[in-house]
């Protein structure tokens, strides 16, 4: 099999283009094409009037070897790779001491999921509740602005992802397609096949619920355990060898073990202090703060397709932008999602905290995104490995207060934030937030710093997309939960630098961000501890 890449038609033609379009760029005739399937599908519209898509096939030849040769040197014709997930070790038979995963977000489900597969039978820790009873306590929030500590947009089955666009995609580098690994799971647990062939796909909020479970029930299924509402509350360590014993709950039990996964997620502050306290390694790191920015989905969907806008092969436009700031700051999007809503995703009591939210259909009326700006602890939170936290904290109740300290969030005009004037009333462009939005003034919500740079990128961006600082559009705040701020740091065995048994992993540790990145780094280090535990 052969993969043949960067194969472009116009937008809505016939499916017989496609195998014509790979027999004329191969030289074949009919009868020497045996099959073919698509691996990938995009589409280019940098030209809003002659938008392509744009693919990526896997092709079944007479003569594979012939067209190969033929195509020396050629880099969009290559023998198709191996995708092949295999295991790294298996259990052994006396396995005593049981590895335990904290934290059931992607990256402790994957951790879980591999250890299972591999015999190791693995403990599940999750401080928060199952995913249908943490989703009636996230809309406590959202409804009635009533905030459960423990079980929030950030804590319980499935992280924080799963009150997210459900965006399956990263620019990691991946030489092992363990990235194909998490999206066959994904399909396997009830996620639309077109995933596996998407150039961007996402599943959305409803859809991350039900596969959640069922891959819970796999886990299980191999001999996995879960263990909802049990919070670690400390960490019992051998200070003279620094090698990890155990883990202590908040219920008083005591779980033996040498071989610990810390898929914690960013929000884990107090976990963080604990392992701090205990004198875990660990250092500060950047991460970027701003505002979510809402528009109607249709205004992004003419700017970035023209006529085309609404073609059923494009779906709901998305956009990324940054712009390098005259303070020295950079200010770009993130986490866009199209056709969705933005969601109160505190997990701490008198804080605000906005972030966004698509279901699969990416059919609501706004489309939004963070508009952060990047910060760095040298110059912005120096001297210690948790300032960020400290840092997220104070702005996080700034805005709470900005807001009316019912968890509404302070909104304001795009037009309003750009002449430095409060925001009396809202306009054409009604904002998602719930349980509200404020109007008042952004620029109390912020460093003097970022309000500079988010105040010069607005109009930037506009130059890409027209419209996109119209007086009516929607700020609301404040974007910090961008990624970790703080990372436990690893060796290159995967381990805590200074503690042997501990296992930082994911977006909570400084080593991923998003769905799928996170999830293929519990891959790999459910691999390290799968070696370590068998060497």
């Amino acid at each position: 099999m052969l993969r043949l890449t960067e194969l472009k038609l116009p937008l809505g033609h016939e499916a017989a283009a496609l195998p014509a379009a790979i027999l004329e760029r191969l030289g074949l005739r009919p009868d020497e094409l045996i099959d073919y399937a698509v691996f990938r599908r995009a589409h280019d519209a940098r030209r809003k009037a002659a938008i392509l898509m744009v693919y990526t096939v896997d092709v079944t030849l007479r003569d594979e070897a012939a067209v190969l040769a033929r195509f020396a040197g050629d880099r969009n014709l290559q023998p198709t790779p191996d995708m092949t997930y295999r295991h790294v070790a298996s259990a052994p038979a006396d396995l005593r001491k049981r590895p335990v995963v904290i934290g059931a977000g992607p990256c402790g489900l994957f951790a879980g999921l591999i250890l299972a597969e591999m015999g190791f039978r693995p403990i599940i820790l999750e401080r928060g509740k199952i995913v249908r009873e943490r989703t009636k306590d996230t809309w406590g929030l959202w409804r009635r602005s009533e905030l459960n500590p423990e079980s929030n947009v950030q804590f319980g089955e499935g992280g924080a992802g799963t009150f997210s666009d459900g965006k399956l995609y990263s620019q990691i580098k991946d030489p092992r397609f363990l990235s194909r690994k998490v999206l066959t799971e994904f399909v396997a647990a009830g996620a639309p096949p077109e995933i596996l062939t998407e150039a961007h796909p996402h599943v959305g909020t409803f859809r991350l619920v039900t596969m959640v479970e069922a891959m819970r029930e796999k886990v299980e299924a191999l001999g996995g355990e879960y263990r909802f509402q049990h919070k670690v509350e400390d960490f019992d360590i051998v200070e003279e060898t620094r090698r990890l014993r155990g883990l202590y709950l908040k219920d008083g039990g005591y779980i033996e073990t040498d071989h610990v996964v810390l898929a914690l997620g960013h929000s884990s502050r107090d976990t963080f202090q604990t392992l701090f306290d205990r004198g875990v390694h660990m250092e500060a790191k950047p991460f970027s703060l701003g505002f979510r920015i809402e528009h109607p989905q249709s205004w992004i969907d003419r700017a970035r397709f023209g006529t085309s806008a609404g073609h059923k092969d494009l779906g709901a436009a998305a956009y990324a932008l940054s712009h390098h700031c005259s303070n020295g700051r950079t200010v770009y999007s993130f986490c866009m999602c199209p056709g969705g809503t933005v969601v109160a995703a505190t997990s701490e009591p008198g804080r605000v905290v906005t972030n966004g939210m698509s279901q699969y259909s990416r059919n609501e009326r706004n489309a939004n995104a963070g508009i952060v700006v990047g910060i760095t602890p040298d110059k912005d939170y120096p001297g210690h490995p948790l300032a960020g936290v400290a840092l997220q904290r104070h702005w996080e109740s700034r805005a709470f207060e900005a807001g009316g300290r019912t968890y509404a969030a302070p909104g304001q005009r795009v037009g309003d934030f750009l002449a430095g004037r409060p925001s009396a009333s809202l306009g054409e462009v009604v904002p998602s937030y719930r349980p509200g939005v404020t109007p008042t003034d952004l620029s109390s919500c912020l460093p003097d710093y970022a309000i500079a740079a988010i105040r010069e990128a607005l109009p930037a961006f506009a130059r890409q997309i027209p419209g996109f600082d119209d007086p009516d559009a929607v700020l609301t705040g404040v974007e910090t939960r961008t990624s970790s701020p703080v990372r436990i740091t690893r060796g290159a065995d995967f381990q805590s630098l200074n503690t042997a048994g501990l296992f930082p992993a994911g977006e909570g540790a400084g080593y991923a961000g998003g769905i799928l990145s996170a999830s293929i780094d519990g891959i790999k280090v459910a691999e390290a501890v799968a070696k370590s535990m068998v060497a």
